[in-house]
C-alpha cells in the first residue's frame, strides 16, 4: 500500500533521472533522455521547463503513479543567491531568482520542477531542494581574490560532497560535526572542498574557471595569459566563456570528454592522452594539498567521489600524490537521489525544518 509518496527529480544536461519513494523505500527510479536535437535549440537552460515537466509526468502515468499520492517533491537545488546549507521550501522568491541565475546549468531546473509539479499535486504537497550548489559557508579570509572588485565563490557539488562526508563519519563512528575532511567532486566539473566540524568552509568554484580542469571544463588559467586571449580579437565572450566550460580541459586538447573513450586510448599505449588525463589527477592533488593547509593538517580523511571516481586510472594519480596527507577513501558515483528522499522524509517527519529562502 502506497503511504507516503516522495518523488525526486534530478536535472542532468541530457537527462532527467526522477525516483519515487514509498515509506523510505524506492519504488521507482527511470532517466528521462531529452535528445539534443529538441533541447539545444533552447538558448537557457529555464526554456527547458515544459519539455521536461511534460516528460516527468508521461512516466509518471506509465509507471502508474498518482500524482496526487505524493507528499513532497524534492528537487535538486540550483544556482541561487548565496545560502547556507540545509532544507529549503521552493518558494516564490526562489522561483524569481532561478530565472535569473547565477549561472547557466541544468540544476537550475530542480526546485522550478518540483514547484510546478507540487501544484498539480494534491494542496499541501511541498516541494523543497537541498543543499545547492551555491551554498556558502566559506570562511572570510577565503574569499579574498586579490582584487577587491572580485570575490572567490563557494560553487559546488555540495549535496554529494555533504552526503559522502556523513558516510565517511557514520563509518568511522563519529558525527560529521565533529571531523575535518576534504572531499573531491569528481563530475563534468570538479570541486574540492574543506570541511570543518560540519561547515565546508573553503572550496573552489566548480563551475567555471576555479581549481582544476576537468574533462570539460579549464579549471583556472593564468590571467595574464586569459586576458591576453580575451582581447586578442580572435574570441567572442561567449566563445571564451564555452572554453572556459563545455570546451576546455580534457576536451580542449584531445576533442574527446567521454572517460570509456579516452581510457581505451591511453590502454591502446596514447602517451598524449595518458599526459592530459594524468593532468586532472595533477591538479586536484594540488587542490587537496593546498586545503589540507586550511584545516592545519587536522585531516580525518580525504574522499574522492563522482562520476570520474570510478576510473581507476585517475585515482591512482591522484592517491599517489596525496596519501601522505593521510586516510584516502574512494566512493564511486553518486548517492544523491537517496539522500533527497531521505530529507524530504525528515520534514515531513518533523526531524528538521525546511529554510524559508529570501
Amino acid at each position: 500500500m502506497m503511504d507516503t509518496l516522495i518523488l525526486v527529480i534530478y536535472p542532468r544536461a541530457s537527462y532527467t533521472r526522477i525516483a519515487v519513494y514509498d515509506n523510505r523505500k524506492q519504488m521507482f527510479l527511470t532517466n528521462i533522455r531529452h535528445p539534443q536535437d529538441l533541447i539545444g535549440k533552447f538558448k537557457h537552460v529555464i526554456e527547458q521547463l515544459d519539455i521536461r515537466k511534460k516528460s516527468i509526468l508521461e512516466e509518471l502515468v506509465k509507471a502508474g503513479i498518482n500524482l496526487n499520492q505524493i507528499k513532497a517533491i524534492v528537487g535538486r537545488g540550483g544556482l541561487y543567491k548565496p545560502m547556507d546549507g540545509g532544507v529549503y521550501k521552493v518558494n516564490n522568491a526562489m522561483i524569481r531568482d532561478t530565472r535569473k541565475p547565477m549561472g547557466e546549468h541544468e540544476s537550475n531546473l530542480g526546485g522550478i520542477l518540483a514547484y510546478e509539479l507540487a501544484k498539480e499535486a494534491m494542496k499541501d504537497t511541498i516541494a523543497l531542494i537541498v543543499d545547492p550548489a551555491c551554498v556558502d559557508e566559506m570562511s572570510e579570509i577565503s574569499k579574498i581574490s586579490g582584487l577587491p572588485e572580485i570575490a572567490r565563490k563557494s560553487m559546488m557539488h555540495t549535496l554529494n560532497q555533504r552526503t559522502i562526508a556523513r558516510r565517511f563519519a557514520r563509518e568511522m563512528g563519529k558525527n560529521y560535526e565533529d571531523i575535518n575532511v576534504i572531499v573531491a567532486h569528481f563530475g563534468n566539473g570538479i570541486s574540492v572542498g574543506a570541511h570543518k566540524k560540519g561547515r565546508i568552509i573553503d572550496v573552489n568554484n566548480g563551475l567555471i574557471g576555479d581549481g582544476p580542469m576537468s574533462t570539460e571544463r579549464s579549471g583556472s588559467i593564468p590571467a595574464g595569459d586569459l586576458v591576453e586571449l580575451c582581447f586578442s580579437g580572435e574570441y567572442s565572450k561567449e566563445e571564451i566563456l564555452s572554453k572556459l566550460k563545455g570546451k576546455g580541459g580534457v576536451f580542449a586538447y584531445l576533442g574527446i570528454k567521454d572517460v570509456h573513450e579516452i581510457e581505451q586510448q591511453i590502454n591502446q599505449g596514447d602517451q598524449h592522452t595518458a599526459l592530459i588525463f594524468s593532468a586532472i589527477g595533477y591538479q586536484s592533488a594540488k587542490e587537496i594539498g593546498a586545503l589540507s593547509t586550511v584545516l592545519l593538517g587536522e585531516i580525518d580523511g580525504i574522499l574522492l567521489t563522482g562520476e570520474l571516481a570510478h576510473s581507476n586510472y585517475l585515482m591512482n594519480v591522484i592517491t599517489s600524490h596525496i596519501k601522505h596527507l593521510g586516510l584516502v577513501r574512494i566512493y564511486p558515483g553518486e548517492d544523491e537521489m537517496e539522500s533527497l528522499a531521505m530529507y524530504g522524509y525528515m520534514v515531513l517527519d518533523g526531524d528538521i525544518k525546511a529554510k524559508e529562502y529570501k
